[in-house]
């Protein structure tokens, strides 16, 4: 008898065998980061920590995986017309990117007041930006970031494939109301001390380290969870950031 393949009401968009699929689409284009580690932090944190430098990936974040696996699931017919879409930060770039390797045109909509850095990045790789007006003039109901949770989601799909015994944690930061308040928490690091932790120097957005705050943070340690994770996986991403305002906002 055949296999029943009619899609359940509790079917996904995506499972592992498509994730499988996608590692074999974009291999030929996307870095294999390193995996690195820390005897530092491993005893600061009393846990071993690995950190995945999604942020040495093409594009400066992990967001070229998605970008990439996208422009070259279309066919042709489907490629030449072009992609588009609406971002200011790392999407607009990793789709610029994934465009021109596929060799199509990609529009990007940029708001005005978005990182100069970041529109040099779409521009550098091909993409043909177009200015918008900034969202938040029409949406101020969203001060507060949050990620959209495509990392988290993917990772977790992934993992829990892979072997369910794996716990996933989301971290993010209790207050976003401006960075200032957020560099002066309680969980950040003297700036003497940001990056001779065992690692090649490098920038990281704040983002990137909200991982490693959260498992240093009395939080993660009062999780039942926290007597089981001996082997702590982190992902980093995020590699872009305009200097000037990493400069005026420390120095404010």
């Amino acid at each position: 008898m055949e296999p029943n393949h009619t899609k359940s009401s509790d079917s996904y968009a995506a499972d592992i065998s498509s994730i499988r699929e996608a590692q074999v689409r974009i291999k030929p284009f996307a870095q294999q980061t390193p995996v690195l580690t820390s005897d530092t932090l491993d005893s600061i944190a009393g846990r071993k920590l690995y950190f995945k430098c999604e942020c040495f990936q093409k594009g400066g974040a992990f967001k070229f995986r998605g970008a990439c696996n996208a422009i070259f699931s279309l066919d042709d017919d489907q490629a030449t017309k072009g992609v588009v879409t609406h971002s200011s930060g790392n999407h607009a770039a990793a789709l610029s990117l994934a465009a021109k390797l596929r060799g199509v045109p990609a529009y990007i909509v940029i708001p005005k007041d978005a990182p100069k850095c970041k529109v040099a990045n779409v521009k550098r790789y091909g993409g043909q930006v177009i200015f918008s007006e900034p969202s938040m003039q029409y949406q101020p109901q969203l001060l507060v970031w949050n990620e959209g949770g495509g990392l988290i989601s993917g990772v977790a799909l992934a993992a829990k494939s892979i072997n369910p015994a794996i716990h996933i944690f989301a971290a993010e930061p209790r207050m976003m109301l401006s960075s200032r308040r957020s560099m002066a928490g309680s969980l950040c690091y003297p700036r003497s001390t940001l990056l001779p932790m065992g690692f090649e120097p490098f920038l990281e957005t704040s983002c990137g380290k909200i991982g490693l705050a959260a498992v240093l943070s009395n939080s993660f340690k009062t999780n039942p969870a926290y007597s089981e994770c001996n082997n702590i996986g982190i992902v980093i991403s995020g590699g872009n950031i305009d200097l000037g305002v990493l400069w005026n906002s420390v120095n404010e």
